[in-house]
């Protein structure tokens, strides 16, 4: 039985190179759906069906209209990854104003295995809206994946996007899916 992972990417450096998450996730196993927040949706805009057709489901951004179908099937977990410090301060705060945020927000509460792996710099991270984000989410049961476990903020200007974590990230997905 293959699992059904949603995969939920924000605006940070590693979206851009979202494929290669994906591509790391189906080759553990994972029927991957791809969740983007709409300025993650406009970075791959122009290349947005080679997603569609990478992972063999409609790549969502916003929420459905009232009487749609669901077009992805249910997940076993949900990763955020990568996380903007923007989205874990909403996220922290309760603010569902995107799909990828009202999915996870609602995930973890419904039984949901929730995980989350930040990547944004020490200056944005040195927010005291992040460290209290990061207590609000963990309360609520989310796998939030920093430290040796997942990814340290870098300093300014030095992020190395294409060394994202994925595996680190899609290894704590597969734990926490049991």
């Amino acid at each position: 039985m293959t699992r059904v992972l949603y995969l939920i990417a924000c605006a940070a450096g590693p979206t851009e190179r979202v494929d290669d998450g994906v591509r790391a996730a189906q080759s553990q196993g994972w029927d991957t759906c791809l969740i983007l927040t709409p300025s993650a949706a406009r970075w791959w805009e122009p290349r947005l069906a080679e997603l569609v057709e990478l992972t063999g489901h409609p790549v969502r951004s916003q929420y459905k209209l009232p009487g749609e179908r669901d077009a992805l099937p249910k997940c076993d977990a949900m990763l955020v990854a990568p996380l903007s410090a923007t989205s874990l301060c909403k996220w922290g705060a309760g603010i569902a104003d995107t799909l990828a945020l009202g999915l996870v927000s609602e995930g973890v509460h419904m039984g949901i295995p929730v995980l989350a792996m930040p990547y944004f710099n020490q200056a944005q991270g040195a927010q005291p809206a992040v460290a209290r984000s990061v207590e609000a989410l963990r309360s609520q049961g989310v796998v939030y994946l920093d430290g040796a476990e997942g990814y340290e903020p870098h300093p300014p200007r030095h992020g190395d996007a294409a060394g994202f974590p994925w595996d680190r990230a899609l290894g704590a997905a597969a734990a926490a899916a049991g």
